[in-house]
């Protein structure tokens, strides 16, 4: 029976009632991995024997009544900066050899704790910092493989979109992970800021890191981050019309953004006819956050990587070495100048929630382009809407919501600080509503 693109609710149903087991799923998606790669280039690390070994013991512990939870044989594939105990993280670098990671970080114990199957390791941006190493490569969208599946979160992305894994884990600092969700077609998560513990996570920066799932549905990314979190995240409607909050400010009018602002008016529009209300925002200082976003990110990034620096310069992608390097001339007070913005706009970001339920923007002002953008903080960025919940620590999702000539676009959905599971009940909602 073909698994490849069975939600997480099904794959567990399966294995419950026979149909097929966690080892039958592992070796069907290795499978699929050969075929797809190195097309895809979404893998850094598979872990084929690791893999198979674990589904086989998921596969005797369920027929044995030892059922752990809906993740039990589920496989799930990590970011290649998050550490998984005995295999390397590379870090999608050259600058020293993959090391092995001698301890899982706390997500991925969790994972392994709920008796997921951990996969493999997937491509990533060089230390999620904006730019493909040479040496490695872009991952490619499974929708179109002349383009990018985006970053730095792409193979973790691709990895779902291609139905090899059901679920990934993926960091999320400006945007990593719902640039590369809208992209692919999929569904990514950046939970509330210090939802799910980053230890044994390469930062990029302190202030704004995240990490969260990547899944093919609203219902199977709660279940990850239920398990991210170590917290129930039960789906339920919200009761009454949906209060739908637009920003101006991010719904792009320059010419690469206009069709893509179009859909997702469309569809808005769509969710209107079927009652919720559209509240149109006026907030012109949210234009201030992606700047304060790299105000803040780049010299922290210089800090965390003065070391390797010191070691291997000439390993980085010139790329990554030119931001590296550009962040160690920040200046202290608008560093610090940065950070008070950052309270301030985190604070001016909650209060719109008294007089709507989500924020909702284009994900990406563009469908995937060939080759990942460059980072910046203008009005055609693909952080054009994603930088400022990075920013302000708000919960933050990509809900696909159409294509372009084949190619998807994403909705972003954000939510009140620490309501992630109202935010995911609230996605759900609108999933249904754009399916039906």
């Amino acid at each position: 029976m073909e698994t490849a693109f069975l939600s997480v609710a099904d794959l567990g149903a399966g294995y419950r009632n026979g149909r097929f087991t966690p080892l039958d799923v592992v070796n069907a998606a290795l499978d699929r991995l050969q075929r797809l790669e190195p097309a895809l280039n979404a893998f850094a690390a598979p872990m084929a024997d690791l893999a198979r070994a674990k589904a086989r013991r998921a596969t005797l512990d369920l027929a044995a009544g030892r059922d752990l939870g809906p993740l039990h044989g589920i496989p799930v594939a990590i970011k290649d900066l998050i550490e998984v105990e005995g295999m390397p993280t590379g870090h999608g670098s050259k600058v020293q050899m993959p090391r092995m990671a001698t301890a899982d970080a706390t997500l991925v114990a969790r994972l392994r704790a709920a008796g997921a199957v951990i996969f493999g390791k997937t491509n990533l941006l060089e230390y999620a910092y904006g730019v493909a190493h040479p040496e490695i490569g872009q991952t490619n969208n499974p929708h179109d493989p002349t383009r990018t599946a985006g970053g730095s979160s792409g193979g973790s992305a691709a990895a779902v979109a291609a139905g090899i894994v059901p679920l990934a884990i993926g960091t999320d600092t400006g945007g990593s992970i719902r640039i590369p969700a809208a992209y692919c077609g999929i569904v990514g998560v950046k939970p509330s800021f210090g939802l799910v513990p980053l230890d044994g996570v390469f930062p990029l920066s302190w202030r704004l890191d995240h990490a969260g799932p990547l899944a093919r549905s609203v219902a199977d990314a709660a279940l990850a981050l239920a398990c991210l979190a170590d917290r129930p995240m039960p789906l339920a409607s919200e009761p009454g019309p949906l209060r739908i909050g637009l920003i101006a400010w991010q719904f792009s009018h320059t010419p690469i953004g206009r069709p893509v602002t179009d859909l997702v008016l469309d569809r808005l529009r769509n969710l209107r006819a079927r009652g919720s209300e559209l509240i149109y925002l006026d907030c012109p200082w949210i234009g201030q956050a992606n700047a304060t976003l790299m105000t803040i990110l780049a010299p922290e990034a210089a800090l965390i990587h003065a070391d390797l620096m010191a070691l291997n310069p000439a390993g980085y992608a010139p790329g990554t070495r030119a931001q590296i390097e550009a962040g160690a001339l920040t200046p202290a007070t608008a560093y610090i100048a940065a950070t008070r913005l950052q309270a301030d706009l985190r604070q001016r970001v909650e209060a719109l929630f008294q007089d709507v339920d989500v924020l909702v923007a284009p994900a990406v002002p563009f469908v995937a382009p060939h080759e990942d953008p460059r980072i910046a903080d203008d009005q055609d960025s693909e952080m054009l809407s994603s930088g400022f919940a990075n920013l302000t620590g708000h919960p933050s999702l990509s809900l696909p919501c159409g294509a372009l000539d084949g190619l998807p676009v994403g909705l972003q959905l954000t939510g009140p600080l620490g309501q992630d599971q109202r935010l995911m009940s609230i996605a759900r909602q609108i999933e249904d509503l754009l399916i039906g």
